[in-house]
């Protein structure tokens, strides 16, 4: 792995579990085993360093929406969506991001919806071809409670989101 990888890795862990704010460079530096100058090398600054991981996080996240999209049977859709939240805590570095991402929408104040838009039309689609009333409003409720179940995974350790997720599996099922 590259010095640039291991800034990258050692920053999305503290980001998410320390905020951007309270993390430092120097932190992260040390984190990483490099010197802190080089992370202003690579990336000029903390936000640099923010803007990269979130432009490859967001990469990422892009080709786990790109299936959805491309679906063309609306209960896959429905049920391709309902298995991001699986995927994306199928691994610590995927779950730090999207904890991150949690994280900063609150403190940076700084929130995505352009990211969410995507899969949004993809269940607005799949909603109207299942004969919806509102397939719009139920698309949004949909991805607002996956978002609210997300933000409760991430603050409550007990917290079951498989039988959640199982939970809207039903609800969807048709």
């Amino acid at each position: 792995m590259s010095k640039k990888n291991d800034i990258l890795k050692s920053a999305l862990k503290l980001f998410a579990d320390e905020g951007f704010s309270a993390t430092s460079t120097n932190k992260i530096a040390k984190s990483a085993g490099v010197s802190e100058a080089l992370i202003f090398r690579h990336f000029k600054n903390k936000n640099g360093l923010l803007e990269a991981i979130l432009k490859e996080g967001e990469e990422k996240a892009r080709l786990l929406f790109a299936d959805i999209v491309f679906e063309t049977n609306p209960l896959k859709v429905i049920e391709k969506t309902l298995e991001l939240g699986e995927k994306f805590m199928a691994s610590k570095e995927v779950a730090d991001f999207w904890k991150l991402q949690y994280k900063i929408k609150w403190e940076l104040e700084q929130y995505g919806e352009q990211k969410m838009e995507p899969l949004e039309i993809a269940l607005t689609n799949a909603f109207k071809k299942l004969g919806y009333e509102e397939p719009k409003r139920e698309a949004r409720y949909l991805l607002t409670l996956m978002d609210g179940m997300a933000t409760r995974f991430f603050l409550q350790k007990s917290y079951d989101l498989k039988l959640e997720t199982e939970y809207l599996r039903k609800k969807y099922k048709q």
